[in-house]
Parts: structure tokens; C-alpha cells; sequence
């Protein structure tokens, strides 16, 4: 069973999913219940979905907390990754970025001892379903430019403006 709710909060609007395992879904654009359900049956086949939000409240509110400015990690909310073994290995070097700061997809790259496989890096990044808890939008291009998020650029530059990102590229 997959549960899921769709919640505004400030100008963000937010989707959410989960599994009894945990956390599998984050979206942050308007058609993000579309994209779920594309998600859900690309990933997890026809399993069935139910509309929940008291399943997802602890999931929320922690989203909520993170879009009012409040810097967390996610590290207390159970998550489930859906992907394959390097996808998975990437989104957990992202998880080391810390709030605040931004890293160059190369140095993921490097940081994974795999600095020629710059473009699968950045194709497991543009794959991430947990958008905010895996923090994909923390990576910028060589220059520094922001460029490359699931639910938009100008998305992704609004959430590096929240945790007032300085631009770090190596």
C-alpha cells in the first residue's frame, strides 16, 4: 500500500508518499500527483494507493518545518529508496551535503571514486523521488549555476535561497 496527500504550505505545494517502510515520495510542483502516480507505476507496479494525510502527518510536518527556514538533516524520518545500486549510492553522497552549502556534480563524482561518470551522476540526481529529504537541489553545475531539478530550476533556486546557499564548486 502506498499512502499519499497533497498539502499547501506557504507557496509551496507539496506531495508526499509512503510505504510501511517509510517515506518514498516528495514532490514540489503542481502536477507532482501526476507524477506520483507515473512514479509509483514505474517503481512499484500497481500496488495500491490510498489518499491519507494522518498517515503522513510526521512526514509533513517535518517538510513544513524545513519550508519555514528551520534547518534539518531528515535523518529522523524512515525512507525507503526506490532505485538501482548506484542511483541509491548517489542519493546517499547527496545526503552528506551539508544545509546551506552546495557541491559541483564532479565532486559527487569524485567523491564516489568514479570522476569520469559525471553525467550518470547527474542522471541518478535527476531520478530522485525525495526531493528536500535527499537534497538534490544542494548540487549545481561546475560554474555554479543551478541548473537540472525534477520540479523546476526556478524550485530549486528558491529552496538554495531558503537555506541561504553559498555557492561552492570544485
Amino acid at each position: 500500500m502506498v499512502y499519499w496527500t497533497t498539502f499547501q504550505f506557504r507557496e509551496w505545494q507539496v506531495t508526499l508518499a509512503a510505504t510501511e517502510g517509510g517515506l518514498c515520495y516528495v514532490g514540489l510542483a503542481e502536477d507532482s500527483e501526476q507524477r506520483l502516480n507515473e512514479w509509483c507505476n514505474k517503481q512499484l507496479g500497481e500496488i495500491p494507493r490510498e489518499k491519507n494525510a494522518s498517515k503522513l502527518a510526521v512526514y509533513a510536518n517535518e517538510v513544513a518545518k524545513y519550508l519555514a527556514g528551520v534547518q534539518t538533516d531528515f535523518s529522523n524520518l524512515s525512507i525507503v529508496e526506490q532505485g538501482t545500486p548506484f542511483q541509491t549510492e548517489v542519493w546517499r553522497a547527496l545526503s552528506e551535503i551539508p544545509y546551506g552549502e552546495t557541491v559541483s556534480y564532479s565532486v559527487i563524482a569524485n567523491r564516489l571514486g568514479k570522476p569520469s561518470a559525471v553525467r550518470a551522476v547527474a542522471s541518478a540526481i535527476g531520478k530522485n523521488p525525495l526531493l528536500l529529504v535527499v537534497p538534490c537541489h544542494r548540487v549545481v553545475g561546475k560554474d555554479g549555476s543551478v541548473s537540472g531539478y525534477r520540479d523546476g530550476v526556478d524550485r530549486k533556486a528558491r529552496l538554495l535561497r531558503l537555506e541561504n546557499s553559498s555557492i561552492v564548486v570544485g
